[in-house]
């Protein structure tokens, strides 16, 4: 989301970041947890002011505070002590910087609902890139007033500033409140704000105010060569990256999908009904899209808004890829019914997205009319896929050969879209001279065997699973030798037998060990079932 730096001193071609600053996130949090989104409309009067503390250095001291503490002139940084004396009815909290990441994180989340491209900034702020995104609602002034509206019924206090780039905007955010930066006037803005408008650290703001260097605007006259030798050359990053003379990168924190359809709705909707229509409505429109660009889908997210500021993501995939409207509705509804319980709707959703998170080549394939063979992959890849919707990806799994001729090491399994788009489930071919069984254990069971015949033969009786078993008939042995390259008293030489017991039940049991070797008394082991 960079734009391209120039190298002719110019200035670079220009963006419209939105800074969102949250200065009373942690009192907020508390506060909503108590008395819910609308805590604002409750009286003032009717709580005390509200502190959260954290411990620096064996001392408690303020971490965050809300309005009310702050006009009562506590600051951050004061330690606890002082506060309870000066002012004996405030409300002390512990903070909870994991829960307060929880919350940004969440804020973020719905912060997508104006553009794909958000990032965080530090632990109480964003950056929105919304270039081309305003027109959407109007125009700058209309988002930011839609973006206050909401945050305000939601219970957030929030400082917005708009200008060309990410620092401009920050300080806008921090020392100006909420403020539109015309293009090209970042100058302006910065000239008459204190040096911490650019993100510099304590240290070197307090050597630039020791030599009377207090505003940016002083910086911006001062000779840069002096500067750069006494200060360092991150003060003269940071000043040309706010006025737009050097470029400064945000990273959105998750992928930019390539292709997004939307609906905003006038009224929230609730029902699992009206979610499933939208969902086939916005999967027509994407189908254009996927069909201009020759590529289907395999990875679809669906994005569903809701009013109080929760996003729900539900993600789907498949295994060959896909842009047809009523399959990709299929996949959707399989698994908007597994979770239908767990998705809380709240007041409702107003706002639904479906993205392409990824994409691949779409291959036409000809159909062979004179053939009386019908393809079936289609089928089996679109049943593979609802089975894994509704019941997970693990649900269908495929078998892959694999370089051993161990029977639980013979065959590995992996999900149904590690097929490569193909739809065939491949059956594992292993090198074997008798019937393997139908269910083959992961891991060897252990068996206690009774009696035998002979040393070297088969078991008369065995016990697995703390029930007795006769055996009524034998087959073997089947010898599988040990892999040489591998070491471990596990690692030893394999004798099977086929036996079926007085019921007509049949295993495939081995015994692991000679008689006679260096490792001891052979050992039993349950390996499958048969039918």
């Amino acid at each position: 989301m960079s734009t391209s730096s120039q190298t002719d001193g110019s200035k670079l071609s220009r963006r419209r970041i939105m800074a969102l600053w949250f200065p009373y996130l942690s009192t907020e949090r508390t506060l909503r947890q108590r008395l819910g989104p609308s805590w604002r409309s409750a009286p003032a009067a009717a709580r005390p002011p509200l502190l959260i503390s954290h411990r620096e250095k064996n001392t408690q001291r303020i971490a965050a505070l809300d309005a009310q503490a702050e006009r009562l002139g506590l600051k951050p940084g004061m330690g606890i002590a002082d506060a309870r004396a000066m002012h004996p009815a405030i409300e002390i909290v512990e903070a909870d910087p994991a829960a307060d990441r929880r919350l940004l994180e969440i804020l973020a989340d719905w912060c997508d609902r104006y553009t794909p491209l958000v990032a965080f900034d530090g632990t109480d702020g964003l950056f929105l890139d919304i270039t081309g995104c305003a027109h959407l609602l109007g125009g700058e002034k209309p988002l930011l007033d839609d973006l206050h509206a909401r945050f305000f019924r939601q219970g957030f206090d929030v400082r917005a500033g708009l200008a060309s780039t990410p620092g401009a905007a920050w300080a806008a955010a921090h020392f100006l409140g909420n403020r539109i930066v015309a293009e090209g006037g970042e100058q302006g803005l910065l000239a008459a704000l204190p040096l911490a408008a650019l993100r510099l650290d304590p240290a070197t703001r307090s050597e630039l105010e020791s030599v009377g260097l207090r505003l940016v605007g002083m910086l911006m006259q001062a000779p840069r060569a002096p500067l750069a030798r006494r200060f360092g050359k991150t003060l003269l990053i940071r000043l040309d990256q706010a006025l737009g003379q050097l470029e400064e990168t945000i990273s959105p924190r998750l992928p930019v999908a390539p292709l997004s359809v939307e609906r905003q709705l006038a009224e929230p909707i609730l029902l699992m009904e009206g979610i499933e229509s939208l969902t086939l409505l916005l999967a027509r429109s994407l189908k254009a899209d996927l069909e201009r660009r020759n590529e289907g889908a395999r990875i679809l997210q669906l994005l569903l808004f809701r009013v109080d500021g929760m996003v729900s993501r539900i993600t789907v995939s498949t295994s060959r890829p896909l842009r047809e409207p009523h399959l990709i509705g299929r996949l959707f509804h399989e698994k908007l019914a597994a979770m239908e319980h767990g998705l809380d709707a709240g007041c409702g959703f107003d706002l639904i997205r479906l993205s392409v998170l990824s994409s691949v080549p779409f291959e036409g394939q000809q159909a062979d009319l004179a053939s009386s063979m019908e393809d079936k992959s289609e089928d089996l890849a679109l049943f593979a896929d609802r089975v894994r919707a509704r019941h997970g990806d693990r649900a269908i799994m495929r078998c892959q050969p694999a370089e051993s001729h161990i029977p639980e090491r013979a065959v590995s399994f992996m999900p149904f879209t590690e097929a490569g788009g193909k739809a065939e489930i491949l059956a594992a071919r292993m090198p074997a001279r008798s019937p393997r069984p139908i269910r083959l254990f992961a891991h060897p069971e252990p068996v206690e065997v009774i009696a035998a015949e002979i040393p070297e033969g088969p078991p008369a009786r065995f016990r697995w699973r703390r029930a007795l078993y006769e055996v009524a008939r034998a087959e073997g042995p089947e010898r599988i030798a040990p892999e040489w390259w591998r070491a471990g008293p596990e690692e030893a030489t394999r004798d099977y037998f086929h036996v079926e017991d007085a019921d007509g039940r049949r295993y495939w049991l081995f015994r692991q060990g000679l008689y006679g070797a260096r490792q001891g008394n052979p050992r039993w082991f349950m390996q499958g079932l048969f039918a």
